[in-house]
C-alpha cells in the first residue's frame, strides 16, 4: 500500500520511475587514518581513507541494551577534491559526505581475489579540524567534486595503496 501511495505522489509531480535507480550515500564521521594520496599521469590524482561512522548506544525494546557500534568505509576521493583532502583532511578530521557505493575486485600479492566495496565521493564538507578546531570558526566548508562520472578503463584511477595488500583491519 505504501508503494502504492508513493507511486501516485511521483506520478503527479511528472517523474516517470520507470527503469530509475539511485546511488546515492551520505555520512557524517571522523576520519580513521590519514589519507593516502597518489598522483598519476597529467597529474590525475586519488585519495584513499576510511572514515568511521558509529551508532549510539541504546536501550531497545523490552529494556534490552543496545550497544554502540562502528562502521568503517573506505573512501575514494578524485579529482579536484584530491588536493582538498591533501591539504585539509588528517586522522580525526570530522567529514560530511555525499557519494556513491562501489564495489570491486582485484588480484593480491599471493594471486587471491579480494573484493572492497568503496564509496565514491561527490561532496566533501569538512566540519572539524584534527586538533577538534571547526573547519572556519563556527562553520563549515564545503567542496564539490568537478569530475564526471568516472572512466572505468583506467585502473590506475582506482587503485588503492592496500590493493597489493592482504586486508588489515583500520583499527
Amino acid at each position: 500500500m505504501e508503494d502504492e501511495k508513493t507511486f501516485v505522489f511521483l506520478k503527479k509531480i511528472n517523474i516517470n520511475i520507470t527503469g530509475m535507480s539511485i546511488n546515492k550515500v551520505i555520512l557524517l564521521g571522523n576520519v580513521g587514518k590519514e589519507p593516502d594520496i597518489r598522483y598519476f599521469e597529467q597529474n590525475r590524482g586519488v585519495a584513499n581513507f576510511t572514515l568511521a561512522t558509529t551508532e549510539r548506544a541504546h536501550v531497545g525494546r523490552n529494556d534490552q541494551q543496545i550497544p554502540e557500534k562502528t562502521e568503517w568505509h573506505n573512501i575514494v576521493v578524485r579529482g579536484g577534491l584530491v588536493k582538498v583532502v591533501e591539504q585539509f583532511v588528517h586522522k580525526g578530521s570530522k567529514l560530511y559526505l555525499e557519494g556513491k557505493i562501489r564495489s570491486r575486485s582485484y588480484i593480491d600479492r599471493e594471486n587471491q581475489t579480494r573484493f572492497v566495496t568503496e564509496i565514491l565521493v561527490d561532496v566533501l564538507e569538512i566540519l572539524s579540524r584534527r586538533d577538534g578546531g571547526s573547519a572556519q570558526g563556527n562553520s563549515s566548508t564545503k567542496y564539490t567534486s568537478t569530475y564526471g562520472e568516472p572512466d572505468f578503463d583506467d585502473e590506475d584511477d582506482f587503485k588503492s595503496a592496500n590493493d597489493d595488500l592482504t586486508y588489515t583491519s583500520p583499527f
